[in-house]
């Protein structure tokens, strides 16, 4: 697991790290880069990313037209740690089907 305590900080982790399966990233981040634009930035560079935000505020903020955009899940806050884990299995397990 690699950790970065902002966007700046994850976008040079994920550029210095061979192969990233997932992206579980909080939508509000400290600092003026926020969740979302760090998956856009993350995005032009690893277009296959597999992303899980989380939140503790409604899910308007990442819904298009009643759906969440290709490649996003979602977990709203709080959420136990088995649930999180449940989550992760799940789209890992997807993105390996699917290859």
């Amino acid at each position: 697991m690699l950790t970065a305590s902002d966007a700046s900080s994850a976008l040079a982790v994920l550029a210095s790290s061979p192969k990233v399966d997932l992206l579980f990233t909080d939508v509000g981040l400290p600092n003026e880069v926020d969740g979302r634009q760090l998956v856009n930035a993350a995005r032009k560079r690893w277009p296959n990313l597999r992303v899980l935000f989380t939140t503790g505020y409604a899910r308007t903020s990442l819904v298009h037209h009643s759906r969440l955009d290709l490649g996003i899940e979602l977990i709203v806050k709080p959420f136990s740690e088995a649930s999180l884990a449940s989550r992760i299995r799940r789209i890992l397990d997807g993105a390996r089907a699917a290859a």
